[in-house]
């Protein structure tokens, strides 16, 4: 049965209150002056060995005593209590916590075990103690015992409270479930990496955090350390890996090798490979393979300060490390798929555009939403033996193998008959013969191909164009009070190849200061959107661009309709210059001093071409940012190219890696670091990146200032 407290005439030992903390010392100097529980020397030597234990515990626990259950309690509890605290010293749990003494879990625990001696847990309790706090903590989550406290003779006197906070267990496994949504809408390696960097630095409190994979004869390994800086930006950019031999002995890739866990409590376990202090500063670490049967890797989370390893912890990131192999191994998959599609697709297009004095040429081709799918939209710009430019954009229906095969017959067949007979007309008649005997061949009633060819004769200022069935090229011209306009120009649609095609031919007026667009339709086509509206928006777009310039237009052309594409991207653009442009280039290798070569000769050149100051400055730097990033992640010999107009300055920096080649929202992103693309943005006035055949081509165009127009150029 429940009783009072037991008595004994013990004083109180000066130590002991002298160390006694703030909370602890409200509840002894309470239980004197106001509770009939009377001073603490006098309890039962059992009763104030348990008061004792409570007041030193850093864990949330207190003692309610007597009938009346009167609260004492330790400094952790006080905190948990909020602003209760230090009116409940000694005072009644039930007035105490009128406002929810009612609640389960709360009046009904203590009873039980005041009552009736039932001890009780519970392993998820949201608190309400200190919903009134203006520090609540919310939905934290606890774990709550309550316990019968007896005195010497047997007989309960009072109810045990202890309190854990178990949020960051929950938290954690919620941040496994959100991983794990996150992580199934990766599909590159590079999406992996950030997704599992991100949520491992945070799910587990780390200083330090590593992911790899094997690549072929060696490893390549990806890091975040705690408060490195990371805006918006930075978390789209591609992740800057760090390459490692087959036999290294870093933690990480040793877990990679052998299948087999490793935890480091306390030690140097990054001492002989440690690149800098957040390396050198790691203490404790923990490395776990990425068991797959395709891939081989790992990941590591490390800390400054020693660390025991608990068994929950070692579950979570085994458990992590699950979810995260597989994950990797579904993006090499795709990779390797992609790089297939897309290696064919770019192979079939022209890898070099001509080079013309007056003419000004440049192309985009971006993959459809499927990017495992090889597409069949094509390009091509080729000089004619008159002198002539050929210009032509197609759309072979279709993404797959068989689509890319046929954009390549057809490409190849158009050219053919070009430099035989260039006239548009002819041209399309002849590929319609070609496309109506590849489809009786092959017995397919389903090649669909539409294309548009031209010829740009630019000493006698036009262009004489023919389509079968493919969309109205638009010109860029200026307007009559100087602001440009973008035009479609009227050439008959026409049949689609294979149909009967019986092409027209429309010449048009292309003077200097002229842009031909030629696109496919993927440009303008949305779902829910009409074929007008999208037109329209790609002609506004056109004609609000900062310049003409062939480059910056395309850029602006596959951006100019909102929303997403199902279908593939292709965009060809020639400017008649008014004044040629002069024009450079500078092969770097890829060694630690190419970026000061670049600036060197930039400087030099620019300087040499009486570009304006202000012009040079930005331009070089921002070269040189570009140049330090294609060495970074391409790992290759980088070439730098700038071409001068009176009207701007294009600069591009184009490496042979495969960094182009793996997924559209890479083609999307300038990938350098943050910094680098602070400072394009806001020193440039347009720029963006290309794939290429065997890489990356990132570019930034800068206006020379309208009073400053009179370099020279030739």
């Amino acid at each position: 049965m429940p009783g009072t407290v037991g008595r004994v005439p013990t004083p109180a030992t000066p130590a002991a209150e002298a160390s006694a903390s703030d909370a602890a010392g409200v509840v002894t100097g309470r239980s004197r002056a106001a509770t009939t529980a009377g001073p603490p020397q006098h309890w039962d030597p059992l009763v104030r060995g348990a008061a004792e234990l409570i007041l030193a515990s850093p864990v949330p626990m207190a003692l309610a005593l007597g009938d009346d259950l009167l609260l004492f309690y330790n400094d952790a509890y006080a905190t948990l209590i909020g602003d209760r605290h230090p009116d409940a010293a000694g005072r009644p749990a039930g007035e105490v916590f009128a406002d929810v003494w009612g609640e389960p879990g709360v009046g009904d625990a203590f009873e039980r075990a005041y009552r009736q001696g039932e001890s009780s847990l519970e392993r998820e309790a949201v608190l309400p103690y200190d919903r009134q706090h203006p520090d609540a903590r919310g939905q934290a989550v606890f774990t709550r015992g309550h316990s019968p406290v007896r005195d010497s003779a047997g007989r309960i006197v009072g109810v045990l409270t202890v309190t854990a906070e178990t949020s960051q267990v929950t938290e954690q496994l919620q941040s496994l479930s959100d991983v794990a949504a996150a992580l199934a809408g990766t599909l590159t390696l590079d999406d992996v990496a950030r997704v599992s960097l991100r949520y491992l630095l945070t799910a587990f409190d780390t200083d330090r955090v590593t992911f790899g994979v094997d690549d072929g004869a060696g490893w390549r390994t990806v890091r975040r350390v705690r408060g490195e800086l990371l805006d918006e930006a930075d978390e789209r950019l591609p992740p800057l890996w760090r390459r490692s031999p087959a036999d290294s002995t870093g933690p990480l890739i040793v877990a990679a090798r052998s299948g087999v866990a490793q935890f480091v409590s306390d030690g140097q376990p990054l001492r002989d490979i440690a690149v800098d202090r957040h390396d050198q500063k790691v203490r404790a670490l923990a490395a776990q393979p990425l068991r797959t049967s395709a891939l081989r890797g790992g990941l590591t989370v490390g800390y400054h300060a020693a660390r025991a390893w608990s068994a929950a912890e070692r579950a979570l990131l085994a458990a992590s490390a699950e979810l995260i192999g597989q994950a990797a191994e579904r993006a090499r998959r795709f990779e390797t798929q992609h790089g297939t599609a897309q290696l064919l697709q770019r192979s079939m297009l022209p890898e070099h555009l001509p080079d013309l004095p007056r003419l000004r040429i440049a192309a985009r081709y971006d993959a459809g939403v499927d990017g495992n799918a090889a597409g069949g939209d094509f390009y091509d710009a080729f000089l004619l033996p008159s002198g002539e430019l050929g210009v032509v954009l197609g759309d072979v229906a279709g993404h797959d193998v068989q689509a890319a095969a046929r954009m390549g017959q057809v490409r190849a067949a158009l050219r053919a008959l070009a430099l035989s007979d260039p006239r548009p007309d002819a041209v399309l008649a002849g590929l319609d013969r070609l496309v109506g005997s590849l489809g009786a061949e092959t017995g397919s009633q389903e090649l669909f191909v539409t294309v548009v060819f031209g010829v740009v004769d630019a000493q006698r200022e036009r262009l004489t164009l023919a389509s079968a069935g493919h969309p109205a090229p638009l010109v860029r011209r200026g307007g009559p009070g100087g602001e440009p306009v973008a035009e479609y120009l009227d050439v008959p649609p026409g049949a689609p190849l294979g149909l009967g095609c019986a092409p027209c031919t429309t010449t048009v007026r292309f003077a200097p200061g002229d842009t031909l667009l030629l696109f496919s339709d993927g440009v303008v086509e949305r779902r829910r959107q009409s074929l007008v509206a999208g037109l329209d928006s790609l002609a506004a777009a056109v004609a609000g661009a900062a310049s003409g310039d062939p480059r910056a237009l395309c850029a602006v052309a596959t951006a100019a309709v909102a929303g997403a594409t199902e279908d593939d991207v292709a965009v060809l653009a020639v400017e008649h210059a008014l004044i040629p442009s002069r024009s450079a280039s500078i092969e770097v290798p890829a060694e630690p001093t190419a970026p000061s070569r670049v600036r060197h000769w930039m400087t030099a050149q620019l300087t040499d071409w009486q570009v304006p100051e202000a012009v040079v400055g930005a331009a070089v730097l921002c070269t040189s940012e570009l140049t330090t990033n294609a060495l970074l992640h391409a790992g290759t010999a980088a070439r730098v190219e700038i071409d001068l107009s009176p009207e701007r300055l294009l600069v591009s920096v184009a490496d042979s890696g495969t960094r182009g080649t793996v997924t559209r929202a890479r083609t999307d992103t300038l990938s350098s670091r943050g910094r680098g693309l602070g400072l394009i943005e806001q020193l440039s006035d347009a720029w963006g990146t290309d794939p290429t055949v065997r890489g990356s081509t990132v570019w930034f165009e800068i206006l020379i200032p309208t009073g400053q127009r009179d370099v020279p150029a030739g």
